[in-house]
């Protein structure tokens, strides 16, 4: 899915994935954004250019190796224009959330914070960066991915610092931010506050969750200012040819120009642009890259088909299945598992 996209700009729900968090960061008043790039930094301009069209300021800070979460927040800062003592809105690229930025930033303004983090609280909170706060607020530690963790809240990937203390970052060097730079400054005694919040939250970081937070958002679970639609079982982009016997539900997009034919049955799903869906095909919770074509017959549950790849009649394609972009399935009953 990432081979010639950064996951930021893969399409979610009609849009590049970043549209969504520009859109509700301009809804809370932010006005100058800076894009902290890497991997094909060249593409985030092509997309959304001088970020006129969502009424922002962009400008993009590219790094020349990669620098980890605080080495890119530290090299990105060298755009920013704030005195020392303003508040910082940083958004991780790949996370959706609900929560009220406004609030966290009136938080962090009123209790003179160096940094505030939006936590949530998760079931399984051994897999993120575990943080414990006392009864003011006040984070006492973080513990980065613990497998016995003392609290199921967790950082939630947005940050408000003061601009000093991104200023205190090292510069020019690969720097963690949940290793190194918020420990730092809970042992050296800066004011590191939590903002707890319990709305909705996703951290978009595989297919599968790729997908889960495509569907919420046309389905209306979480409001998105960029949403190129109304709300619903399904979004068709300019373009899609739906039969009138075909059935798309659970949040499913058809890109632009995807078609797909009688008797076909897409749930859950992210279809990308040009592909096609041929008649009495069943797609369950998976991606189907531009320009594939799924051939007559056909099941996806949960797999990812990567872009020009041909899925031929008759497969089934289950429990996690990945084809790579432009590889062409003959016509069988065979079944791909990863359990195979």
């Amino acid at each position: 899915m990432t081979l010639r996209t950064p996951k930021p700009l893969l399409s979610t729900a009609g849009v590049p994935f970043l549209a969504h968090q520009l859109a509700r960061a301009r809804a809370f008043g932010v006005r100058r954004i800076v894009f902290a790039t890497s991997y094909r930094a060249e593409m985030f301009a092509e997309v959304f250019g001088d970020g006129s069209e969502f009424g922002l300021s962009l400008e993009y800070m590219t790094e020349r190796t990669p620098l980890g979460t605080g080495g890119a927040i530290r090299n990105a800062a060298e755009a920013l224009t704030c005195a020392p003592e303003a508040p910082v809105l940083v958004l991780n690229g790949d996370i959706l959330s609900g929560h009220d930025i406004g609030a966290q930033v009136r938080l962090h303004v009123e209790r003179q914070a160096a940094v505030t983090l939006h936590l949530t609280e998760v079931d399984d909170p051994s897999r993120f960066g575990c943080v414990p706060t006392g009864d003011d607020g006040r984070v006492t530690a973080f513990l980065e991915k613990t497998p016995n963790p003392v609290t199921n809240r967790i950082n939630a990937g947005c940050y408000v610092f003061q601009r000093a203390a991104i200023d205190r970052i090292p510069a020019d060097r690969v720097v963690s931010v949940e290793r190194e730079t918020f420990p730092g400054m809970i042992e050296s005694g800066d004011l590191v506050m939590g903002y707890p919040d319990r709305t909705y939250w996703l951290d978009v970081g595989t297919p599968a969750a790729f997908v889960q937070g495509s569907c919420d958002l046309v389905l209306g679970r979480l409001d998105s200012p960029a949403l190129p639609g109304p709300t619903g079982e399904f979004l068709c982009l300019p373009g899609a040819e739906i039969s009138a016997d075909a059935k798309l539900s659970g949040g499913t997009v058809a890109g632009a120009r995807a078609t797909v034919m009688s008797d076909s049955t897409v749930h859950g799903s992210v279809l990308g642009e040009d592909c096609v869906i041929e008649s009495g095909v069943g797609i369950h919770d998976s991606v189907v890259g531009a320009g594939a074509r799924v051939c007559s017959g056909a099941v996806l549950k949960n797999a990812v088909i990567g872009d020009n790849a041909v899925i031929g009649a008759d497969n089934e394609l289950l429990s996690g299945v990945r084809i790579w972009p432009g590889v062409q399935l003959p016509a069988c009953s065979v079944r791909f598992s990863s359990e195979i």
